[in-house]
């Protein structure tokens, strides 16, 4: 049978499984380097779907996005949910499979079933305080971002009023972890070797099963505390709005908002910033004029952080692009690859200061991601204040020859070396009105308790290591 992409209709497999169709890897050196490339050369074979191998599990990757689009708008027909895994249930995937264990935790971002609508309905709740702009939560939250951003550019400082500074691991992933301890009301600093613990398993490095590990256990423990005692805190109003969530199960969906938010939010963050400090004059003319969304929209276009999304499954034989899908056949939807499609790029203006809200950065459909509001504030809070308290921000390499990690989820920037030099002028205050009195104080420890945390001793380290 040729697999290869026709001019007609569905290919009519004939009772070939996925796994007898050869499905070429696609985490390889390849992907890492020059995932465009890849998604390029599947899709000049196969079209808009494509049989690829995912480290020995053979899945379908959506490589277009008008067939992205049909999957992610239909639960019914694609749920997620790994009990509608055939191989899974029929046990043909390997116990030690290297993308099990984030798949194995059960949260929002991967549960289906009847479990899902009222875990979804409860999401919402806990986070409108936080996403509605008019919410003293919402507010609170601006502060914090703000102060935390002042707080790491000031520690940046210590190095020089100009310098060199690796913006990523000094700015755009601590910024995003820092604000997730704020939601999840860690008391004080306490929140920090968790957050370290996140960074160990997003690097997915040889201490990374441990650190999740110790990450679990301590976001049970804060469950618990929540439970005890709640606050104004995300935790606290999931709980009130899902009672009967298990400790276990509310720690678990406190690991998703934790990871995947401030992973997402990070690379966001870093994206943007090479946007402007490489872009033409106009990009930073429309951050100048306060357009830091519409900087961000033709970032996650082009750069999407999250480039696979978690896989959906085909609830029947269904067609899709040049193929069936067999029912129960897993289906990982591409955003970085379905932005690319010459089907949808080609009629996406470019050099234009309004930007398409067309991408699928955050998803679509009635799973589309419930804290995308939150998380765009977070980073277009961070990038702004970066560009309020830098006079000059220039990379230190060519934007060519920047570092990239690649996973079969992210896509981000391992380091952002920049050249700085911090303004002269005291920072701008962050709020249109005055806060309400001891705002500040609540959302910053004290120095002597922000001295004592893993977090804070890494920071200062990089910069006596700079020195």
């Amino acid at each position: 049978m040729d697999s290869q992409r026709g001019d007609g209709g569905p290919v009519d497999l004939d009772g070939t499984s996925l796994e007898e169709l050869a499905p070429e890897p696609l985490l390889t050196r390849d992907y890492e380097t020059r995932p465009a490339l890849v998604y390029e050369r599947l899709r000049q074979r196969h079209g808009p779907v494509a049989p690829v191998d995912l480290l020995g599990v053979p899945a379908w990757l959506v490589l277009g996005y008008r067939e992205s689009l049909q999957v992610l708008q239909d639960d019914d027909g694609w749920p997620k949910g790994l009990e509608n895994w055939r191989a899974r249930s029929e046990g043909r995937v390997p116990a030690d499979w290297p993308l099990g264990p984030s798949l194995e935790v059960n949260h929002i971002l991967i549960q289906g079933g009847a479990g899902y609508p009222p875990l979804r309905t409860a999401w919402d709740a806990a986070l409108k305080p936080f996403q509605d702009p008019r919410h003293p939560q919402a507010k609170r939250l601006k502060a914090a971002v703000t102060a935390y951003a002042d707080e790491l550019i000031t520690l940046i400082g210590q190095g020089g009023r100009t310098g060199v500074a690796d913006l990523s691991a000094q700015f755009s992933r601590p910024l995003p972890l820092m604000v997730a301890s704020h939601l999840l009301g860690f008391p004080g600093s306490q929140g920090d070797d968790a957050l370290m613990d996140m960074w160990r398993v997003l690097d997915a490095g040889p201490d990374a099963e441990a650190a999740l590990e110790r990450l679990l256990a301590t976001l049970a423990e804060l469950a618990a505390l929540k439970l005890e005692k709640p606050g104004d805190d995300f935790p606290s109003y999931l709980l009130a709005a899902h009672p009967d969530l298990s400790l276990d199960h509310l720690a678990r969906e406190l690991f998703m908002l934790l990871g995947m938010t401030s992973d997402h939010v990070g690379i966001l963050i870093s994206n943007t910033v090479v946007e402007v400090i490489s872009g033409e004059g106009s990009v930073r003319a429309s951050l100048s004029a306060g357009m830091v969304r519409e900087t961000m929209n033709r970032v996650v276009m082009r750069k999407p952080p999250l480039v696979n999304f978690v896989p959906r499954f085909a609830a029947e034989d269904t067609p899709l692009g040049s193929y069936t899908i067999r029912a129960g056949d897993p289906v990982w939807v591409s955003p970085g690859a379905a932005h690319a499609d010459p089907l949808f790029a080609d009629h996406v203006a470019s050099g234009t200061t309004i930007s398409t809200r067309a991408h699928l950065s955050w998803g679509a459909g009635p799973r589309q991601c419930p804290a995308r509001e939150l998380a765009s504030a977070v980073a277009a809070a961070g990038v702004g204040r970066l560009f309020e308290r830098f006079d000059h921000l220039d990379l230190a390499l060519p934007a060519d020859q920047l570092p990239w990690r690649s996973s079969p989820f992210m896509r981000g920037l391992r380091s952002l070396p920049v050249r700085y030099e911090l303004t002269s002028a005291p920072p701008p205050r962050p709020w249109a009105e005055e806060p309400a009195p001891g705002a500040v104080e609540e959302v910053l420890p004290d120095p002597s308790a922000r001295q004592r945390s893993s977090l804070w001793r890494y920071l200062t380290g990089l910069i006596r290591g700079g020195r």
